[in-house]
């Protein structure tokens, strides 16, 4: 990953660059959009995270029938 990220010099932006990036956004968006922008981002975030525990559980409700069929009765 460290290889990938000198020969492509990608790294995280600075302090005056999310500056930058905050003061762009604010400039395309206007301050009306930004929190519609972010409640619609959170509920992204939220679906996301709810679906990925939904498909974690799901995978443990297998293995656990699946050991429940191949253990051996006694």
């Amino acid at each position: 990953m460290l290889v990938a990220n000198q020969l492509l010099m990608i790294s995280m932006p600075g302090g005056s660059e999310w500056i930058l990036i905050i003061l762009v956004v604010l400039l395309l968006f206007g301050g009306r959009k930004i929190p519609e922008l972010m409640r619609g981002l959170g509920r992204g975030i939220r679906e996301f995270n709810d679906a990925k525990n939904n498909v974690k559980e799901e995978i443990e409700q297998g293995i656990k029938e699946k050991d429940k069929t191949t253990s051996p009765q006694q």
